[in-house]
């Protein structure tokens, strides 16, 4: 038990450091600090063969994965996102799920797996990198599930910077208010950093409108992990290392963390700690998983996986404009 419990330590400490660096370096470079982790991650791979360690980068990117997305419960804020009214929800949750359906069908046409599909679409259409980690969570055990999260972090990641760059000039070219450009870069862009680059760009008050979107795509992660979750429960003892028949503590540990803080049992000072503490061990996490990952598997998957990803994302695009042109 204590060689096993020093396993776990000395991982988690590897996976801390590599946390650390890609912390430092991302804040030199104002880069996504999740990108790094998991690069740096990707390039200590060879750490992971020894047994002295390998249970603690185990550890970190599964339980410790859970955990953090828990944890996120705390981000959700019911009052910014009924102050939107009911057209901009209605517009960003068909989307949404017309955008997960797509990647699923797709991957399909593309010779790619319905893991894969729902995985990428999922990150595309609900908050990026930190949906692409919930839903690993509560995927079966796959032997390509690893480098399929490594490659869609890595896409998602480039697209959404992408997007924050090209988004606000599309918003201007369709000569959408400050209102509408919110509605449309907080339902399209994928991660929360780059929603508020861009729409700060355009004005404070596409700003606020993007963050609020966001927010309520944030808030909609849960419910979408929850039918992930039993689309691919396993049905009796036939799917082997597949996703046990109870709903796992993480999400009850979100809905009652999200439940506390919206009717103010929460101090802010904890909240923010929490928030904190979520963000950076989400990070020591994707690092992790960067390890236990090769960049031999994530390269030999080839170009199809990056097409569905841009695929989805220009399809979300286009369903939030095409709503918005229909409907404002």
């Amino acid at each position: 038990m204590l060689i096993n419990l020093r396993a776990k330590l000395l991982g988690a400490m590897l996976c801390s450091l590599i946390a650390i660096i890609a912390t430092v370096v991302a804040s030199r470079y104002q880069a996504p600090v999740m990108l790094f982790a998991l690069l740096l991650g990707l390039a200590m791979h060879s750490f992971y063969h020894r047994e002295s360690i390998q249970p603690g980068i185990n550890y970190c990117s599964r339980e410790l994965l859970r955990f953090c997305v828990g944890l996120l419960g705390v981000r959700i804020a019911f009052s910014d996102i009924v102050s939107l009214g009911i057209t901009p929800p209605l517009i960003v949750m068909v989307s949404m799920a017309l955008t997960i359906t797509f990647g699923v069908l797709f991957a399909r046409v593309l010779g790619l797996s319905k893991i894969f599909g729902v995985l990428s679409g999922g990150a595309v259409a609900v908050c990026g990198v930190s949906a692409a980690a919930a839903i690993s969570t509560v995927l079966p055990n796959d032997k390509s599930q690893e480098k399929y999260f490594a490659l869609t972090v890595i896409g998602i990641t480039t697209f959404s910077t992408l997007s924050m760059i090209f988004y606000p000039l599309i918003a201007s070219y369709l000569g959408f208010s400050d209102e509408l450009a919110g509605v449309f870069i907080g339902g399209a862009i994928h991660d929360v950093a780059q929603v508020v680059g861009a729409g700060y760009t355009i004005s404070p008050e596409a700003g606020d409108v993007a963050t609020y979107i966001k927010l309520l795509r944030v808030a909609l992660l849960m419910p979408i992990v929850m039918l992930v979750f039993f689309a691919f429960k396993e049905k009796g003892s036939k799917m082997s290392g597949g996703v046990s028949a109870f709903i796992p503590g993480f999400l009850i540990m979100f809905f009652i963390l999200a439940f506390v803080k919206n009717v103010g049992l929460l101090p802010v000072w904890l909240i923010e700690f929490i928030r904190s503490l979520s963000s950076n061990l989400l990070v020591v996490a994707i690092a992790a998983i960067g390890v236990k990952t090769s960049l031999q598997q994530v390269i030999s998957v080839g170009w199809r996986p990056v097409l569905l990803m841009g695929l989805e994302t220009l399809f979300l695009a286009s369903l939030i404009i095409s709503g918005i042109i229909l409907f404002y």
